[in-house]
């Protein structure tokens, strides 16, 4: 699909929101509508070509957005029931999409609902989503099969998470006391932090380039930024600093 903000099967689509779903597909012949949200073409592809195949899934993709708001715009017109909604994109991020969705999710006929699909599993992201209406959030380590099941559970009405990430959620709930701020941290882009994470876990350059879908020269040139931006002189430094603050 040459635009993220597509619509696909428009037609077949109109008709399965009509009867709730068609027939054939997998989970028992039951059909879930969703749309894929992140701002990286190819993983939208990889995840289509995983988990869209309709007559064996049951999934139907019909339409990708690449930001928020691609992502509000496709979302709105295709009335999915379940969102695959990256944490961070272009526009706000995937909070910002679950603020000017909220209608939508609190339709008590058709309610959409989202699943984050994240390659972070930093406590504040899981927070802040969950605390924006997400159902559930899972990693991209995920299998096809796992995230077939965690769509429909969530079609249903389920919370769905990782392991571990369940914790997160818990105990932030639990808490009466807000966070607290940080304010070095918020000095960086929600990408930067991703780097910064990889980078203090050990991965090389190399490694984060592919689990981010970014060029080593990307990955470079965040890196050096974060460097500047705490006023770090390495990663070795940059390793000691993220740790002291528990985000590794």
């Amino acid at each position: 699909m040459s635009d993220p903000t597509e619509a696909n099967g428009s037609t077949g689509a109109a008709e399965a929101a009509e009867t709730g779903g068609s027939a054939g597909g997998g989970a028992g012949g039951r059909q879930v509508r969703v749309v894929l949200v992140d701002d990286h073409r190819m993983f939208r592809t990889g995840v289509q070509a995983e988990i869209g195949r309709t007559e064996e899934t049951g999934v139907e993709v019909v339409g990708e957005a690449a930001d928020v708001d691609q992502a509000v715009t496709v979302i709105t017109a295709t009335r999915p029931e379940v969102v695959l909604l990256d944490v961070h994109l272009p526009g706000g991020g995937g909070v910002e999409v679950l603020r000017r969705c909220a209608p939508l999710m609190a339709d008590a006929e058709r309610p959409v609902r989202f699943l984050a699909l994240s390659v972070s599993d930093a406590a504040e992201d899981v927070i802040g989503v969950i605390r924006g209406g997400a159902r559930g959030y899972v990693t991209k380590t995920i299998t096809g099969a796992d995230l077939v099941d965690s769509v429909f559970r969530v079609q249903d009405g389920d919370a769905v998470f990782s392991p571990r990430l369940a914790g997160f959620v818990l105990d932030a709930f639990a808490s009466t006391d807000a966070p607290p701020v940080d304010e070095d941290l918020d000095r960086l882009t929600q990408r930067e932090r991703e780097v910064l994470r990889l980078i203090a876990r050990g991965y090389a350059y190399k490694e984060i380039a592919k689990q981010l879908f970014i060029s080593v020269k990307t990955v470079e040139s965040h890196v050096s930024a974060v460097l500047r931006k705490l006023q770090l002189s390495n990663r070795h430094e940059l390793t000691r600093w993220a740790t002291a603050r528990r985000l590794v």
